[in-house]
């Protein structure tokens, strides 16, 4: 009886410990605004290269798709840190477990009906990227959040540390499909009488990029000057293990960094360009090394531009599907006034290109720029919208 009565007194505790954290608004609005570059490039100016190709790739091309390399594994991570924040809200392991389980459902079903569509302009192809990816993490959480900490931080360390020693699977049938989804390099699967699906994102590396954010929620709840100590102390040691690492392409990375002809500056960017499909031990070092780094230095900065990031990073998923649609509607129209027919650049093949078409930076530029500043004021009237109500969907948007 009289531990009954205290569970609510410490849930109470803990709600109080977690009350939202400026930090994580503010770097998550940080990456998602640098997302917004990564998908307008990709609909406004690809290349018939890829922009990590260090042979062929201009340096501002370059440091334009690496930047955003930090916004799938920071996002991911967030993801863990806040389901952590949630749970002590709602004081029941319970709640969290079928709050994960509709939530991950939902965020799949969204990938597939929604951003496929804004992504392709038609369901040809079904794309599973970051929010499968994370929707099928939240599934897996809705189970594994039971297990104790220290378990959950083993499986982490060890998704993250061991995967990259596991081979890639070619071809893909039948009898190998999950081991493909739970770790592979970008693959197609058919579908029967549906459309063939693009799995872009393996979920077991993401599930690992998620489980740590998880264990690490716990920090968030510490007093400031603890947690500050800990997220530099772990972000510092995870860019000393990626140097370490990367230094001597012996272990952590599929692809090895060399001297380059064209100069020291791409001799850098090699080092530095680390792989994405699926997140490599080096990629998640490098990338969540800095994060944690960002994460023990924003709590306490408030200004102007630290309020307009965390503006965007209170509304994520309203963000994220807001400014998709933007960039693609946008795209669909330039290509119809530019080249006589709405045109999608990022999926068609390159010969199919329109002979006037240029890829062009500045442009990608400046459609980002004007992405981003028309979205704020959405975003906030959102969030002020939720501050205000209650509602049970708007945890599903």
């Amino acid at each position: 009886m009289e531990q009954s009565m205290a569970l609510p007194a410490v849930w109470a505790r803990s709600r109080a410990a977690v009350s939202r954290v400026q930090a994580v608004d503010v770097v998550r609005g940080l990456v998602m605004v640098v997302m917004a570059l990564d998908h307008v490039r990709e609909l406004w100016s690809p290349t018939v290269f890829r922009p990590e190709d260090v042979t062929q790739a201009t340096g501002l091309l370059f440091f334009t798709r690496w930047i955003t390399h930090f916004c799938a594994p920071t996002f991911v991570f967030l993801s863990g840190v806040s389901i952590w924040l949630q749970q002590q809200k709602q004081g029941s392991r319970g709640a969290t477990s079928r709050f994960l389980l509709t939530r991950g459902l939902w965020l799949v079903f969204i990938e597939v009906m929604l951003i496929t569509f804004l992504l392709q302009w038609n369901h040809n192809m079904i794309v599973l990227e970051v929010i499968w990816g994370i929707g099928c993490g939240m599934v897996l959480l809705a189970g594994l959040h039971w297990l104790p900490r220290p378990v959950l931080a083993a499986l982490a360390a060890l998704v993250l540390l061991g995967h990259d020693a596991l081979p890639f699977i070619q071809p893909i049938t039948a009898g190998n499909i999950g081991w493909a989804l739970l770790h592979n390099t970008p693959f197609v699967v058919p579908l029967g009488p549906l459309p063939p699906a693009l799995v872009a994102y393996s979920v077991g590396p993401w599930l690992g990029v998620m489980l740590a954010g998880y264990v690490v929620g716990p920090w968030f709840g510490q007093p400031l000057s603890e947690r500050t100590r800990r997220l530099r102390r772990a972000g510092a040691g995870l860019l000393l293990l990626f140097i370490a690492l990367r230094a001597t392409n012996w272990y952590g990375d599929p692809s090895p960094w060399s001297p380059q002809p064209r100069g020291w500056p791409y001799t850098v960017f090699s080092f530095l360009n680390v792989s994405k499909y699926p997140p490599s031990l080096l990629f998640v070092s490098l990338t969540l090394g800095v994060t944690l780094l960002l994460l023990s230095q924003l709590e306490t900065v408030d200004n102007r531009l630290t309020r307009w990031l965390r503006t965007y990073g209170q509304v994520p998923f309203f963000y994220f599907l807001l400014h998709l649609g933007l960039i693609s509607a946008g795209a669909w129209l330039w290509t119809r006034l530019a080249f006589g027919q709405a045109l999608n650049l990022s999926f068609a093949a390159p010969p199919t290109w329109p002979q006037r078409y240029e890829p062009s930076l500045l442009r990608a530029y400046l459609v980002w720029a004007a992405v981003v500043v028309l979205l704020y004021w959405p975003c906030r009237w959102y969030r002020d919208f939720k501050q205000r109500h209650t509602y049970w969907w708007l945890s599903y948007l």
